[in-house]
C-alpha cells in the first residue's frame, strides 16, 4: 500500500494549558507519514516554550500575530506540502492512536475520495474521558446542506487539491468561516466518505458558544454564508441549531 502524506496543521494562542495534550495526541499516532504544522499567535502565557520542546518532531512552527484563527488556519494550509489536509484544534486531541492510519486507508482504498469525515465527542475540559455530547454525523447527500447538516470539521480530513480548487477561509467571517468553507466545498461537487467511528475529542467551551454575544453573533454569521452560498435561509439556521439538541442523545461513555 502506498503511502500518503497527511498535513496536521494546529493553530493556538495563549493556550499552555492544553496545547502539550493537542501535540502528544498527533505525536503519538501510529501513522508514520505526518507532516505537522504548528501556527502560534505570538502567544505570550508559555505555550512557545511548551511547543520548542517537541521541535525536532514537529515539521513546521510558525509563530507570529495574526489576524484571528481563520487567518492562522489559512498560513497552516500554505505551509502544508501532504496529499491530505486537516486539522487538530489546541483544545482537542484525537480519540485514539490510529485514527490518522484509518483515514489514510481511505484515501489510499479509494483514490476518487476527496474527503473524509466522521464523528465527534464534546468533552468536559478537565476530563477529557468525560463526553458530554456526541455529533453523530451521517452519509452525505446535497439536500443535507438545506437542512442545516454539516459534517465536523474538525474530523474532515481534505485532499490538497480541494484548497487549491476552491479557496481557504474567508476572512471576512470571524465566527463561521469553517461554515462557509464547508458549504462552498460540500456544494461543489467533491466526493466525500463517512467513516461512522469517533475521531475527534473537542473540550466544550469554543469561541462560538462562549457567550450570548457570541452565540448571537455565530448565528447572524450562520445566515450570511446560508446566503453567500445561496443554500437556504431562515428556515436552515433553525434546523442546524436545533440540530445540536440531538448530539445529547446519542451518549457514548467508553470513548
Amino acid at each position: 500500500m502506498n503511502s500518503i502524506k497527511i498535513s496536521v496543521i494546529t493553530v493556538v494562542y495563549n493556550n499552555a494549558f492544553s496545547i502539550e495534550e493537542a501535540i502528544l495526541s498527533v505525536l503519538s499516532q501510529s501513522y508514520n507519514n505526518i507532516e505537522y504544522i504548528v501556527i502560534d499567535g505570538n502567544s505570550l502565557d508559555g505555550t512557545v516554550n511548551i511547543v520548542k520542546k517537541y521541535s525536532e518532531k514537529i515539521s513546521k512552527f510558525l509563530s507570529e500575530p495574526d489576524n484571528g484563527i481563520y487567518d492562522a488556519l489559512n498560513k497552516g494550509v500554505e505551509l502544508a506540502t501532504g496529499d491530505v489536509i486537516c486539522f487538530l484544534h489546541s483544545d482537542d486531541i484525537y480519540a485514539n492512536r490510529n485514527v490518522i492510519l484509518n483515514i489514510a486507508n481511505e484515501f489510499v482504498n479509494d483514490i476518487t475520495v476527496d474527503g473524509v469525515y466522521g464523528d465527534l465527542v464534546y468533552v468536559a475540559k478537565n476530563d477529557t474521558s468525560r463526553v458530554c455530547r456526541h455529533w453523530k454525523s451521517k452519509y452525505f447527500y446535497m439536500d443535507l446542506l438545506k437542512q442545516g447538516w454539516m459534517p465536523p470539521h474538525p474530523t474532515l480530513f481534505l485532499r490538497k487539491k480541494i484548497y487549491e480548487r476552491f479557496g481557504k477561509f474567508d476572512l471576512d467571517f470571524k465566527i463561521a468561516a469553517d461554515y462557509d468553507f464547508l458549504l462552498r466545498v460540500l456544494s461543489g461537487g467533491i466526493k466525500v466518505k463517512y467513516l461512522p467511528k469517533i475521531l475527534y475529542k473537542m473540550r466544550l467551551g469554543g469561541e462560538s458558544n462562549k457567550s450570548i454575544v457570541n452565540i448571537l453573533r455565530k448565528s447572524k454569521e450562520d445566515l450570511g454564508v446560508l446566503r453567500k452560498n445561496n443554500i437556504g435561509g431562515l428556515y436552515t439556521l433553525m434546523c442546524k441549531n436545533i440540530s445540536k439538541v440531538s448530539q445529547l442523545f446519542f451518549m457514548n461513555k467508553n470513548v
